[in-house]
């Protein structure tokens, strides 16, 4: 009999962990991967667990290969995934924008460190953010999640399945090393539900692959359950085959846009602390979140009237959050491990409304709090 795929109960736990533990019960029967600090305690979790559990762990010959493997696991009908890190990232870009293009679901994990290029293995940063959106080649739109603690490590990896099943598209758990490593109390419900996957109901004659629903996306044939599927990283019309016109490509690549645009209020999540009176905003995510908490705490403890908004969705940008609370400041401070990519999306929304800081730097070790609460001061000092 296999083992439980559902550890509920409270556990003491990494954020690396959670994620695998996540994916376990979000459903995922297929994990592939490269070893690279810091995800490896992604893979050595799942490598234990997935054989217990009636799943499958393969270890692969690089990342290229894994995120390859990945879309092929999904295709034949497997929820898959895989985990990684900067450089792991970079060469998976490929095969990412094969998977956006074939609308295959699958989760990839990013444990974020110091770059660029072999940069700090084993140290934090926050310098993917960007690459996680454009890294990839062509125009297009995916979903991107950035947990805080190793319990929204567990808990978005969950959602991250349930949004690629339903969009057909890579979801992205864009975490660091902080977070990864970082052990602390992780309670899993006893009842978790399963996004199921959207089969084709209709007749086999006649099936188009590619052809969308209402919400403009299509149902998934896996292979060997008897439809005829054709799969493409070409542009291709409804049956799958490929189609090399202006025209078919212009009404894909708008469709694999406008399915995910169209529907924010299914992916978009931010957290605010303090907002209700706040008088200058600080808009961060992941580990860098909850120094900036620590940074807001103190500069109201100095009668500077500061608040939080924490970024759970990266990507698509919640555009329209970020406006809102534009509209309710005087001044508004970004914080992130790098030097300054998530500050340009806040830079771009904003267009001139409130007087913008930046306070980054490009990794290798957390903010301090003093750091992020002079960079309050000084946009108030400049209202």
């Amino acid at each position: 009999m296999p083992a439980r795929s559902v550890l509920s109960g409270v556990h003491f736990m990494n954020g690396d962990e959670a994620i695998a533990e996540g994916a376990l019960a979000a459903g995922c029967t297929f994990f592939a991967a490269y070893p690279i600090t810091p995800q490896s305690e992604i893979a050595e979790r799942l490598a234990f667990r997935l054989p217990r559990t009636g799943g499958v762990f393969i270890q692969m010959e690089d990342e290229l290969a894994a995120m390859a493997a990945v879309v092929g696991a999904a295709w034949g009908g497997t929820k898959a995934m895989t985990a990684t890190s900067g450089p792991g990232f970079s060469l998976m870009m490929e095969n990412l924008g094969l998977a956006i293009m074939t609308e295959t679901p699958c989760v990839v994990a990013n444990v974020q460190r110091g770059g660029p290029s072999t940069g700090l293995p084993t140290a934090v940063g926050q310098g993917d953010m960007m690459q996680a959106r454009w890294g990839s080649h062509g125009h297009y739109e995916l979903i991107s999640l950035c947990p805080s603690s190793p319990q929204e490590a567990f808990d978005l990896t969950v959602r991250a399945f349930a949004l690629s099943e339903r969009f057909r598209v890579p979801v992205l758990i864009m975490t660091d090393e902080v977070v990864g490593h970082m052990y602390e109390r992780v309670e899993i419900p006893e009842e978790i539900s399963e996004a199921p996957r959207r089969r084709p109901t209709g007749p086999v004659e006649g099936f188009l692959p590619y052809k969308p629903d209402e919400d403009l996306v299509p149902p998934m044939a896996c292979a060997g359950e008897g439809y005829r599927i054709h799969v493409t990283g070409l542009t291709h019309d409804e049956r799958g085959y490929p189609d090399m016109s202006a025209e078919a490509h212009d009404r894909l690549v708008r469709r694999l846009c406008d399915k995910i645009t169209r529907a924010p209020e299914a992916y978009t999540w931010t957290e605010e602390l303090f907002m209700d009176d706040a008088e200058v905003a600080v808009i961060s995510y992941g580990i860098s979140a909850r120094v900036a908490l620590g940074a807001v705490e103190l500069a109201r403890k100095r009668g500077i009237k500061a608040g939080l908004l924490r970024l759970i969705t990266a990507w698509p940008f919640p555009d329209d959050v970020v406006r809102g609370v534009a509209e309710r400041v005087q001044g508004m401070v970004t914080v992130e491990l790098n030097m300054g990519q998530m500050s340009r999306e806040v830079d771009r929304v904003v267009k001139g409304r409130v007087p913008l800081a930046g306070v980054y730097h490009p990794g290798g070790r957390i903010h301090r709090p003093d750091e992020v609460l002079r960079g309050i001061e000084e946009v108030m000092a400049c209202r």
